[in-house]
């Protein structure tokens, strides 16, 4: 019963998402109140809250899927295999699945949801929220095999260099490429940003 009940309510939440993008990328995240977004799901704005607990949240919960992964990554790599190999490849295995969250996908909704939220200031800052989060989790990470400091410097800069990557792929689509032209190059920017990272000791 317990999965049934996590199924049904991921459903909803998902449509509840849905419903909000739809509406944002429509006429914009500041010009769609709440309200609208609960009555077009066909839900109460008090039971929205439950699922969302701020409207940012209806946006980002796409990019909060990943929340963690880094760590999850480092953690779950295979025996004799470096935290930042595990990481460098699991984002090259982003590039070629056209994962959302490496910029390079050029599905249209997916350009214009990167766009909505790279030019929406509350969403930009709730997107930092969430790197400081993931930031966190991984140093955890990576303190397990190194000294805290180096796990924290490190953590800060493969999430600056993933994000930089992430975006300069979607700069590319945005101009005109396509996902599949795009792929080479963003494949060498990931490879040149991993060797710039620092050696863990």
């Amino acid at each position: 019963m317990t999965g049934l009940r996590e199924r049904k309510r991921q459903q909803v939440h998902e449509a509840i998402s849905a419903a909000a993008i739809t509406l944002f990328l429509e006429r914009g995240f500041d010009e769609v109140p709440v309200a609208e977004v609960a009555a077009a799901a066909g839900i109460s704005k008090p039971t929205l809250f439950k699922y969302f607990p701020t409207k940012e949240d209806l946006v980002l919960h796409r990019i909060s899927d990943h929340q963690g992964e880094a760590a999850r990554v480092v953690r779950e790599r295979g025996a004799g295999e470096a935290p930042l190999a595990a990481l460098h490849r699991h984002f090259l295995a982003g590039l070629e699945r056209r994962d959302p969250v490496t910029g390079l996908n050029d599905h249209p909704q997916v350009l214009a949801y990167h766009r909505m939220v790279f030019s929406t200031p509350s969403l930009a800052a709730r997107v930092f929220h969430y790197m400081a989060v993931d930031e966190g989790a991984l140093a955890t990470a990576l303190a397990e095999v190194t000294d805290e400091l180096t796990a924290l410097l490190v953590a800060g800069q493969v999430l600056a260099a993933q994000r930089v990557l992430a975006r300069r792929n979607w700069q590319a689509l945005v101009e005109g490429a396509t996902a599949e032209e795009t792929h080479p190059s963003a494949v060498a920017a990931a490879d040149r940003a991993f060797v710039l990272l620092p050696e863990l000791p």
